[in-house]
């Protein structure tokens, strides 16, 4: 049967509202993890610095020069987590997930943030079986040294999907990851020297 105007306008307005409907549910479950004035929601572990300037929340080697974390008071387990980073100095950081904290000892995983050709996006398990998969070599020239970049990263079940500046770095699967939840933690590496800048730090729970 043939449809008259009115019916198509009333079928494209329907569209329109489930799509507006979907649209809104998605950004509501968008939710910032950094509020860009103070550490609210957070835990600092270890010595070094972590702080905020100028709507950016800063990490930064201390004179003890040794391992510092910065996690979410929250766990998560299935999410699309969202941060642009800038490397200063070292820039030797990391984004961990489904992790626990004590001390300055963290079991769980790390989205690797590192200097150039040191598999920056690749995903290593803390205290652990160590490397589980890097980026291919070429990927690395995805990576703006001294520059903003953005990391997504995406763990559903047992799945696992990093992304530097739009483009995929690693997909994984491992049942290991998909069976715990845990917190989110920044990481400033041992060693000294390491400065990184972090903004935009958003969450999606999926």
């Amino acid at each position: 049967m043939r449809k008259t105007i009115p019916q198509m306008v009333k079928q494209a307005l329907c569209i329109s509202a489930i799509a507006l409907l979907s649209f809104n549910a998605n950004a509501q479950k968008k939710t910032k993890l950094f509020n860009g004035k103070d550490l609210t929601g957070w835990t600092v572990y270890g010595t070094e610095k972590w702080y905020v300037e100028k709507g950016e929340l800063i990490c930064e080697s201390g004179p003890d020069k040794e391992y510092g974390y910065l996690g979410t008071n929250n766990k998560y387990k299935d999410f699309e987590l969202t941060v642009d980073f800038k490397q200063e100095a070292n820039g030797n950081s990391g984004v961990f997930f489904h992790s626990s904290i004590k001390g300055t000892t963290v079991a769980g995983w790390q989205a690797e943030v590192a200097p150039p050709n040191m598999a920056t996006g690749g995903i290593y398990e803390s205290y652990g079986r160590g490397w589980l998969i890097k980026p291919a070599p070429e990927k690395d020239k995805y990576l703006k040294m001294g520059e903003w970049n953005t990391m997504k990263v995406r763990v559903k079940g047992n799945n696992v999907t990093t992304y530097l500046n739009g483009h995929e770095m690693i997909t994984l699967d491992d049942e290991k990851i998909g069976s715990i939840d845990g917190q989110i933690a920044l990481q400033i590496h041992s060693g000294g020297g390491i400065k990184v800048r972090w903004k935009n730090l958003s969450i999606v729970e999926l």
